[in-house]
């Protein structure tokens, strides 16, 4: 008769994707012994341990567990202790350590690295948003987007759509001109969505100005031209007004301020 094949339980109070892959990797080490892996995830009461120990008591398996609740942990240890059972603690000798390190007190919440990694890839998403639907150039965005913003060039639309991807919103941007109608989307979506740019014609025709001068341009181009600077303020505050949305006014707000005050906003009306 042949022997029965060992079972490690791989037991964690949330997913155990983690306590599985460094269980993996130690078994590497063996030369591929043959072993069946069984995973239970979402062990959070005492009854699910005392249910645990009994499996594997039956086939003296071997429990590998990675438990943040130091409750929960002793628990675990002590009753396989108590049926002779391998045990093998991968997250807590870690936190204890860390704890003294740190001089700090751990969370103790299961499940909190996989909160962490979502966090990560929703931030990744909405900065791959802002940058695919930046500057108007394509207005499918506007009607995907968790916020509109609606200026004349050069009143900080990017850097302010990336601040607010940062915060894991989808931010579209889109640009004003006088001689081109802005795009219908605009008017299609919750006008709460959408926030437009304000800035003075004097704080604008400085900051074009720059802008002409740090490419080598003429600074008096038309570009920087006064009158042309009122009139497509005149045009951007029409189109505002026919949207129903909330002015911002940034002609001396720093990145930072505005992206609070339109964040502030946006939360008071979710």
């Amino acid at each position: 008769m042949t022997n029965k094949m060992p079972i490690i339980y791989v037991v964690s109070d949330s997913v155990g994707e983690t306590a599985e892959l460094v269980t993996k990797a130690a078994l590497s080490q063996f030369n591929g012994v043959d072993v069946t892996i069984k995973r239970f995830p979402y062990i959070e009461m005492k009854e699910n341990i005392d249910e645990l120990i009994a499996l594997a008591k039956l086939d003296q398996g071997m429990i590998a567990y990675s438990l943040v609740k130091p409750e929960m942990r002793s628990y675990l240890k002590k009753m396989a202790d108590k049926e002779g059972l391998y045990v093998c603690d991968i997250i807590g000798p870690l936190m204890d350590q860390l704890q003294i390190l740190f001089g700090k007190t751990p969370l103790f919440e299961p499940g909190l690295v996989r909160r962490l990694d979502d966090d990560y890839f929703k931030k990744i998403e909405a900065i791959e948003f802002a940058v695919k639907y930046d500057d108007g150039r394509d207005p499918r965005g506007i009607l995907k987007a968790d916020i509109i913003l609606i200026g004349v060039s050069r009143t900080s639309k990017t850097p302010l759509s990336q601040y607010l991807a940062h915060n894991r919103l989808k931010v579209a941007n889109v640009p004003i001109v006088p001689e081109i109608d802005p795009p219908e989307e605009l008017f299609l979506v919750r006008p709460e969505k959408c926030f437009g740019l304000k800035i003075s014609a004097e704080k604008l025709n400085e900051i074009r100005r720059e802008r002409l001068k740090s490419l080598g341009l003429n600074y008096q181009a038309n570009y920087a031209n006064i009158e042309r600077i009122k009139e497509e303020l005149i045009y951007f505050e029409k189109v505002v007004e026919k949207i129903g949305c909330p002015f911002i006014d940034v002609t001396n707000k720093a990145v930072e301020e505005t992206a609070n005050v339109i964040l502030k906003i946006y939360q008071n009306n979710h």
